[in-house]
């Protein structure tokens, strides 16, 4: 099993007396087909950072536990770089953003917007690996708190938010719950809508950690870089990780256990910060 553990967090941590304000929020749960079979209404713990501006930043807390990493061996479309699936051990709670950042937030820390697809509410894109460092550097520097990108292992733990399936809303997705190329469908769920750009965040339902978009939107950089994959053929050194697939990615890139490597940007990449 795998230990890990945020101790260059952990102070701030250890200083917070409370989780944050409560805010409830609905699950879904669907079936292999798409077709809704459970509904849960549930409650988590947020803080809200003010930015330049007045700008609000949500910050969702996580806390501790221990998950399956990976995808599982007959997880269908799964890469040879999610394998194999092994149990990790989040032993240090942590706060993570509750949506991907968005270009308001982009804007009132970096004075700039990278963005093709233009909205405050959307999510800032775009952007590469240094980019999306530099912003958790400034955030840290203005709030006083230590911001960063998630760790591979931090990412699909939050992701996943107690899940084992292929995506936390179950067997599959439709074009209802996440924004991706509904071309391309996963399991037996019919074809749906291809947006052709982002949508703004909190558009579709969260998961069980109260995280809106982990599938689709925007891939998310995470700290690691490609020499940090199970085997180093898959991405080089120079390459960083993303998560979570995005609106162009067919569905199965979109599975909670899917990692891809890049070294630029592009109209697809994103990031949500933690702290």
């Amino acid at each position: 099993m795998l230990n890990f553990n945020s101790v260059d967090d952990s102070h701030y941590l250890s200083q917070t007396q409370e989780k944050g304000s409560p805010f409830s929020f609905t699950t879904i749960t669907v079936d292999s087909y798409g077709k809704i079979i459970k509904e849960q209404q549930l409650i988590a713990y947020e803080r809200i950072i003010s930015l330049s501006g007045d700008v609000p930043l949500a910050m969702v807390y996580i806390p501790a536990g221990e998950f399956l990493m990976g995808a599982a061996h007959d997880e269908a479309q799964a890469s040879e770089n999610e394998f194999p699936q092994r149990t990790v051990n989040i032993a240090t709670p942590f706060y993570m953003g509750k949506y991907a950042v968005t270009q308001e937030q982009y804007q009132a820390v970096m004075g700039s917007n990278p963005s093709t697809f233009r909205g405050k509410t959307r999510p800032a894109e775009s952007m590469t690996w240094e980019a999306a460092n530099t912003f958790c550097q400034k955030l840290s520097a203005f709030t006083g708190a230590a911001y960063r990108l998630p760790r591979d292992a931090e990412w699909e733990y939050a992701c996943r938010a107690g899940t084992s399936t292929p995506f936390y809303f179950g067997a599959t997705i439709t074009a209802d719950l996440a924004n991706y190329n509904g071309d391309y469908p996963y399991a037996q769920a019919a074809k749906g809508l291809y947006r052709l750009e982002t949508t703004e965040v909190g558009s579709f339902p969260p998961n069980a950690f109260g995280l809106y978009d982990m599938h689709g939107n925007v891939s998310e950089w995470c700290a690691d870089a490609g020499c940090n994959a199970p085997d180093d053929d898959f991405a080089s050194a120079n390459d960083r990780l993303l998560r979570g697939g995005s609106w162009d990615c067919h569905a199965g890139y979109c599975r909670s256990a899917y990692r891809a490597f890049n070294a630029g940007a592009f109209f697809m990449t994103g990031l949500r910060v933690v702290c």
